[in-house]
């Protein structure tokens, strides 16, 4: 059997709703290894993404299979890749893996995230 490419999350670690998201999603027993990145370390590929445009501040990037997914469209991937086996899981999957519901509904993630950097006093990510 061959082995499945790593995926990857950038996400912003100083978000606790982020870091939950990324925590609780099962994906290793449908995609395999999921590499996860905070926004906020060294890593050179964080620079590589947003070089190439992909505000961090507006969403959380997915790639798997060496596709790139921002922001409602990796939520949405997330949600459909997700594993059924936990109740989270269930409910993550049932609301997000329609692309509308996603895309509606990102927005307030954003808004979300924001408020609570705010109020916890924390910044907004810093482009490379």
């Amino acid at each position: 059997m061959a082995e499945r490419e790593t995926s990857l999350i950038i996400y912003d670690g100083q978000c606790v709703f982020c870091s939950n998201y990324v925590r609780f999603m099962r994906l290793r027993d449908t995609v395999g290894h999921v590499e996860l990145i905070d926004a906020r370390t060294q890593d050179p590929r964080i620079g590589e993404y947003w070089s190439q445009g992909y505000d961090l501040n507006e969403g959380m990037l997915f790639v798997h299979r060496g596709i790139v997914l921002f922001g409602a469209d990796a939520i949405h991937a997330l949600a459909g890749l997700s594993s059924t086996s936990a109740f989270l899981s269930r409910l993550n999957r049932l609301i997000f893996s329609n692309r509308f519901v996603a895309r509606a509904l990102y927005p307030f993630m954003k808004l979300g995230r924001r408020v609570t950097l705010f109020l916890l006093r924390r910044k907004m990510l810093d482009p490379w």
